[in-house]
């Protein structure tokens, strides 16, 4: 029966490639939600996305947490503290409040005009941003762990 440690070298692994799924996936709505603009930015039809981007959103938003919380756990299980990664915490920390932040934007969209989109794609584009640079940081701590 494999113990905690086992189990905890394991999940680092799991918690790693969970979380580029998430991330495939943001860069997925953001493509959806940057051909939604333009679309109606020329002024054609922007039907084929729309319903989607707005149904993932608030899964993804979701997801996105729960990566976040589950890392956190993981790391406290391993280490005894929260921050035993700084900076990796702190990124995964702004990813998070970006997030939230995209999802409370969008509820405020109403319209062609709402001025909640362009803080909502600037939003979005540091998401993906951060997260290249959370991946960069979890890579560093996996191989400071192994040599």
């Amino acid at each position: 029966m494999p113990d905690i440690r086992e189990w905890i070298e394991v999940m680092r692994y799991f918690h790693g490639l969970y979380n580029v799924a998430i991330f495939s996936a943001f860069v997925y709505q953001g493509w959806m939600g940057w051909k939604i603009r333009q679309e109606r930015l020329a002024g054609t039809s922007q039907g084929a996305f729309v319903g989607r981007h707005r149904r993932n959103g608030p899964i993804l938003a979701l997801l996105a947490v729960l990566g976040y919380l589950a890392g956190n756990a993981l790391v406290y299980l391993d280490t005894g503290h929260l921050y035993a990664y700084p900076f990796h915490a702190a990124n995964g920390a702004g990813i998070v409040v970006l997030v939230l932040a995209a999802y409370l934007m969008s509820r405020r969209i109403r319209g062609a005009a709402s001025p909640w989109r362009t803080p909502h794609l600037a939003a979005g584009v540091l998401i993906l941003s951060l997260y290249v640079i959370q991946a960069a940081l979890g890579l560093a701590i996996l191989q400071k762990l192994q040599g």
